[in-house]
């Protein structure tokens, strides 16, 4: 049987349900509910079809499904293009997701927000019929572009949002970053550090506001002096300059003993700069950084670090995504804890 299948279907032609009822035996109606794992089939027929489906190649044609469905079940992904290491894997960890639950995913990528370019990614969504659009957003001119347009669909921007997004049927999740940077500041403190200076990332960055709130309220708590900021961008050169004049400082007697980095690329620049300069880590001055990039526990020392919880990030916005498009009542704004990972960067000071 199995051979006269293979033959009848013209060269070329994609295996239909069809094809794999008549390899298997069964009928069509059959086929359909082995697909959709529906409990009344027995089992050895189940494994007739299932055997049959693998053989054959088969696939289910969406198109053919969504004409029944009224679904498309895909959604939008829109991201700024950047390659930092943030961003970059919020995208992977959304799209995995999205194909755990059984979605497609249409990706878009806008280096510049302005409106018509905006307009122009939405539009591309909506002529693939989404049902819905993720928007992975770091920055302020990123999250005022998207609440700006109207585009009739659930949308959930990952973003870390000092409030409730402004328009309804939007939501906001991101990892809390305050709370990461909170717990990463009262690590060094119960260390026995006397305060902690903060190399901190591009103000119009809602992570890079979210983990200075963090170290602030931290040192604020205990009634610690609270030093200025040293602003970076996000690269291990900047934190590397930064940590060149705190490396002279602590050479002197006169530095700080303890180091906050917005991120692990700037703690890296911050490792190099206090190495060649003789500057022991963490006798001399502890390091902690953020996001646990991939070889943070293989740098000399191997780094303290907050971890995001990416995985769990993109699950939850592929779930709260899902409940919207059903039209569930979901939070507007969403918070997903971090995990302080200590590693050999950070220490007591010499001195205690």
């Amino acid at each position: 049987m199995t051979e006269t299948a293979g033959r009848s279907r013209a060269p070329g032609r994609l295996p239909s349900m069809a094809d794999v009822a008549q390899v298997a035996g069964v009928s069509h109606q059959t086929v359909s509910r082995v697909i959709n794992d529906h409990p009344s089939v027995r089992e050895e027929t189940r494994a007739r079809v299932l055997d049959a489906i693998a053989r054959l190649g088969y696939r289910r044609n969406s198109a053919a499904r969504a004409l029944v469905t009224r679904r498309t079940r895909t959604i939008g992904i829109l991201t700024t293009g950047s390659a930092l290491y943030g961003p970059t894997s919020t995208a992977v960890a959304v799209e995995e997701a999205a194909r755990e639950r059984g979605y497609f995913v249409s990706l878009a990528s806008v280096r510049s927000f302005e409106h018509e370019r905006l307009r122009d990614a939405i539009d591309h969504f909506m002529s693939q019929a989404v049902e819905g659009i993720v928007v992975i957003t770091p920055q302020d001119d990123v999250a005022a572009a998207v609440e700006s347009i109207e585009t009739g669909l659930p949308v959930v921007m990952i973003a870390a949002l000092d409030a409730e997004p402004a328009r309804a049927g939007t939501i906001a999740i991101a990892v809390d970053h305050r709370l990461g940077a909170y717990r990463a500041t009262q690590h060094l403190l119960d260390l026995g550090h006397e305060t902690v200076v903060h190399l901190g990332g591009p103000t119009d960055w809602f992570d890079a506001r979210q983990r200075e709130r963090g170290w602030r309220e931290a040192l604020e708590e205990r009634g610690r002096e609270v030093p200025d900021v040293v602003r970076c961008d996000w690269s291990a050169r900047s934190g590397y300059e930064a940590a060149r004049r705190l490396g002279r400082r602590v050479r002197a007697g006169g530095g700080p003993t303890a180091v906050f980095a917005a991120n692990d690329q700037l703690a890296l620049g911050v490792l190099r700069a206090l190495w060649e300069q003789g500057v022991d880590v963490p006798g001399d001055l502890s390091v902690v950084g953020f996001d646990d990039i991939d070889g943070a526990a293989y740098f000399v020392p191997s780094l303290t670090t907050v971890s995001q919880p990416f995985v769990s990030l993109g699950r939850r916005c592929l779930q709260v995504l899902a409940e919207a498009i059903e039209g569930a009542e979901v939070g507007r704004r969403l918070l997903i804890e971090p995990m302080l990972v200590v590693r050999a960067s950070s220490g007591p000071p010499r001195a205690s």
